[in-house]
């Protein structure tokens, strides 16, 4: 995407410029996520927020609210809720996946159980709901009590989805928004609110979240097939042994013949797999032109959140944000 080496790693370059604030969120987190009574709390959740992941998501409530001209720390408190949030949803993810592995690391439940992850990520959601209310602005709480409930949903969603071949298009981008781009929108939205910006730059922020959170999720599902286990922190093909259906099966479907659409019920709906499934999986993919096709749809979504930055005033950090949507793509490369 004529990205050069100062651009291929744009999170970096925004992360530098909102390293001071960044630090005081690490450290709010640090402080929020202890507990006198049940020591077991920081334990868990420090091996998730400590598993190095890149902050994408409480960078951009820091990088909204900078853009917009906010001067003041609830920026802060919004950031690091947006953070406890993501990391609550992922401890519950890990149980209803039945993962083992996360970002290269043992997951919670499988270093404790799946009772000290589920309870864990209620207790970040209550810390998120309690920063939150610190800011006092009764739109900000509507906003992400609403992104919680969307995320929710999305989840339960995708497991009343799951496994079904029948999933539509139109319903896989439901899912999406929902366990995705609903905190990615949010985040965004929050930090244009609480500086008081126009209206019509709130929309814009909200937007570029969405579109931003869609690319990135369509991106994960095509890393899935195609991506290196170093970088994406998981081997490749996990989405097809959970028999998860994603964009790039979705689109293979739509162009398969008998024997493929017999293979995919027998893998997919049955679960039952074999040698070489994988293999057949990934020809078949790439036969019917799926991963191009789901290529193609990220591109699109990166486009529709670069395009969203328009209506918002020239400045460094729109800049970084245009950056940053085409290294959500450039993550394929």
């Amino acid at each position: 995407m004529g990205l050069d080496d100062a651009a291929t790693k744009p999170h970096e370059a925004l992360a530098a410029h909102l390293a001071a604030k960044l630090g005081d969120v690490d450290a709010l987190i640090r402080a929020r996520m202890a507990s006198r009574h049940a020591p077991r709390i920081p334990e868990v959740t420090a091996h998730l927020v400590e598993a190095g992941g890149k902050r994408l998501r409480p960078m951009l409530t820091l990088a909204a609210a900078d853009l917009c001209g906010y001067a003041g720390d609830h920026d802060v408190r919004l950031a690091a809720t947006v953070e406890f949030i993501h990391t609550a949803t992922l401890l519950h993810d890990d149980v209803v996946d039945e993962s083992a592995s996360r970002r290269g690391r043992p997951t919670a439940n499988l270093l404790w159980d799946n009772k000290s992850s589920v309870l864990v990520g209620d207790y970040l959601f209550a810390r998120a709901f309690q920063l939150m209310v610190e800011t006092e602005s009764l739109r900000v709480l509507d906003i992400l009590s609403d992104a919680a409930a969307t995320i929710a949903e999305g989840e339960v969603l995708q497991l009343s989805t799951a496994r079904d071949l029948a999933t539509t298009e139109a319903l896989y981008l439901q899912v999406v928004r929902g366990k995705t781009a609903a905190l990615f929108s949010a985040a965004t939205q929050v930090g244009g609110v609480i500086a008081g910006a126009p209206e019509r730059r709130i929309a814009a922020l909200h937007d570029y979240g969405d579109a931003l959170g869609i690319a990135f999720q369509i991106v994960d599902d095509l890393l899935d097939y195609q991506g290196d286990a170093k970088s994406t922190g998981k081997n490749v093909g996990d989405d097809f042994r959970e028999r998860k259906v994603t964009l790039p099966v979705i689109r293979a479907m739509a162009q398969a013949d008998e024997g493929e659409r017999a293979f995919w019920r027998r893998t997919i709906e049955k679960g039952d797999q074999q040698d070489g499934d994988l293999d057949r999986a990934l020809d078949i993919l790439h036969a019917r032109g799926a991963l191009d096709a789901t290529r193609a749809a990220a591109i699109a979504w990166v486009a529709e959140a670069r395009g969203a930055l328009g209506v918002l005033p020239a400045h460094p950090v729109r800049d970084m944000l245009d950056h940053l949507a085409d290294y959500v793509f450039a993550r394929l490369t």
